[in-house]
């Protein structure tokens, strides 16, 4: 296969799914009339996505399994017939989401079923779910928090939508999936409205009062949006105070740019997309950069791509080359990557490398891509509908499957509130600006292991407490590096190590089943087998339907029959 083939694949992968900004694009015309299709027509389609998942991507069941998947389908065939059509076409995209990978998806929104969409943008900041933009029609709710859809909690009504979405990660979900809030007849087939009709019904917070807004929604069109926030355009008005501008959202109709921060002797580059801009291709922009670096007073460099949704990943060499051969730039404390949200496709594979070969510290908000992937894919269309359904075929993979992940987590998490968005203030980037290693503990893993090596067992488990409660590691998983670290001792026979590892993560998590089972495990091995019985007990007083407990009752008869671990 030729490398241009896989430019071009991922270069459209989102363009295949999502406009720039994420949203919905405006339905095509269906070759299909929908009132000449018929629920054996649907069915026929759903068979036929079927059969082409097994025959020829079957190495996607990695989150579903087939028989799983093949159950969901047995049962939407069956409620088929008696399914109104964007309850048919919404099952469709249920199914394929069921893959948890976003380059997977399903192109509903060009189906032959009609759909709306309500005129107001929602943004999730760190203090909740807010209306960052709307028709000025609907001037009033713009700043005003969500608290119900349809009369339905937002965080249920969250929940609810969530099927339609191809999550890889929560991320992806803030970053791709809110739109479904403003759809009607996704919020119908979903159950957070009770009937399908044209206007949707939100309860706001706003100024101390509590209120209810009917939003009527209209033929689908494109918001007016860039990367996820509403730009300027008559009848739209923004929460924002569009009289200045951050740095983060400067020059939008580039793919990148950079400035230079004099105060702080700083470069930024924002980096929207991993294609070549009009103007300037990345090699020679990067080039540029790089040169004015050695050529002048910097102390730091911040490479924003917390709006990069990908692109090209064959064009991120330049950028991983050019921070190498920086020997200014490329040490601890001097490089900076901020990420987020919309971070994915191409952008992964560029952050990915980053921390592979560089000294990058990434500040921000995780990732919206697994580490890695399954990407590129292939329209499959279906014969009776037309709607077209998008496999990915090309697993990406950066690191070693060892540490694959749910996304890239950065070393120091910030978010953004509303107040700082509607004031133009930017908590990722003055983080960067700001740092000292005296704050922040770059690598606290590494640091507890140091920490063990030196027999202060006693600093372990004060130094964890404190981290696990410190907001600035809350995307750090803990618990998962700590429980391997001790399976790690257990496997090299250090067992009394072992064993103080796995508690403290009890200690560290209680309510967690796992944590408990670990411990139990360690305790048999180590002869305990009392110990043993009662933590196994006590993971399965947590997870008494699930996975864990279930191993705790297959290890306890193990336990009972007189078996040696």
């Amino acid at each position: 296969m030729k490398k241009f083939f896989l430019f071009v694949c991922c270069a459209i992968i989102i363009v295949s799914v999502h406009s720039q900004d994420g949203h919905p694009v405006t339905a095509a015309s269906s070759k299909v009339a929908i009132e000449k299709l018929t629920a054996a027509d649907w069915q026929t389609d759903l068979r036929f996505l079927q059969h082409t998942v097994h025959k020829d991507y079957s190495f996607l069941f990695k989150n579903v399994t087939a028989a799983a998947f093949d159950a969901e389908v047995e049962k939407l065939y069956k409620a088929m017939p008696g399914m109104k059509d964007h309850e048919r076409v919404a099952g469709l995209a249920r199914i394929v989401a069921l893959f948890k990978y976003g380059h997977t998806d399903i192109g509903w929104r060009q189906s032959p079923v009609k759909y709306h969409v309500a005129p107001v943008n929602f943004y999730w900041f760190s203090d909740g779910m807010y209306v960052e933009g709307a028709d000025k029609e609907y001037a009033t709710i713009v700043g005003a928090k969500l608290v119900k859809v349809e009369g339905v909690p937002v965080q249920k009504a969250l929940k609810a939508i969530k099927p339609l979405v191809p999550v890889e990660n929560d991320q992806y979900f803030k970053g791709y999936g809110l739109d479904f809030l403003t759809i009607p007849e996704a919020l119908h087939v979903q159950g957070v409205a009770k009937e399908l009709k044209s206007a949707i019904t939100y309860t706001f917070e706003k100024d101390g009062k509590t209120f209810e807004q009917n939003v009527t929604a209209r033929d689908a069109f494109r918001m007016p949006r860039t990367y996820g926030f509403v730009s300027k355009s008559s009848g739209w008005i923004t929460v924002r105070d569009t009289t200045a501008t951050p740095h983060y959202l400067k020059n939008l109709d580039k793919n990148y740019y950079y400035e230079y921060l004099q105060e702080s002797k700083t470069v930024y580059v924002r980096q929207s997309q991993v294609l070549d801009d009009k103007t300037e291709s990345i090699a020679a922009f990067y080039n540029k950069l790089f040169d004015f670096i050695d050529k002048n007073d910097v102390d730091k460099l911040v490479l924003d791509v917390r709006l990069n949704g990908g692109g090209n990943n064959y064009k991120n060499k330049p950028i991983i080359t050019g921070i190498i051969e920086s020997k200014k730039i490329n040490k601890p404390g001097k490089l900076f990557v901020i990420i987020g949200r919309r971070t994915f496709s191409a952008c992964q594979n560029l952050v990915n490398e980053l921390s592979n070969y560089t000294n990058a510290l990434f500040v921000g908000e995780p990732t919206a891509e697994n580490i890695n992937f399954y990407g590129d894919n292939r329209r499959v269309e279906l014969p009776k509908t037309g709607i077209p359904v998008f496999l990915s075929f090309a697993w990406w993979q950066d690191k070693p499957q060892w540490e694959n992940a749910d996304w890239l987590a950065p070393q120091l998490a910030v978010d953004m509130s509303l107040e700082d968005y509607k004031t133009n203030k930017d908590p990722v980037l003055a983080a960067c600006i700001n740092f000292s290693d005296k704050d922040v503990v770059v690598d606290p893993v590494a640091h507890l292991r140091d920490l063990f090596m030196a027999g202060k067992y006693n600093e372990v488990e004060s130094e964890a407490q404190k981290m696990v409660k410190d907001p600035k590691y809350r995307y750090m998983d803990f618990e998962t590096k700590i429980n391997d670290a001790g399976y790690n001792l257990l496997n090299q026979k250090q067992t009394e190590g072992a064993l103080f590892i796995f508690q403290l993560n009890t200690k560290l998590f209680p309510q967690s089943a796992n944590a408990w089972d670990s411990f139990a495990e360690a305790n048999w091995k180590a002869g305990k087998k009392e110990k043993a019985i009662e933590y196994y007990n006590k993971a399965i007083e947590l997870d008494p339907k699930g996975v864990t407990g279930e191993n705790a009752r297959n290890m306890l008869k193990q336990i009972q029959a007189g078996k040696e671990n």
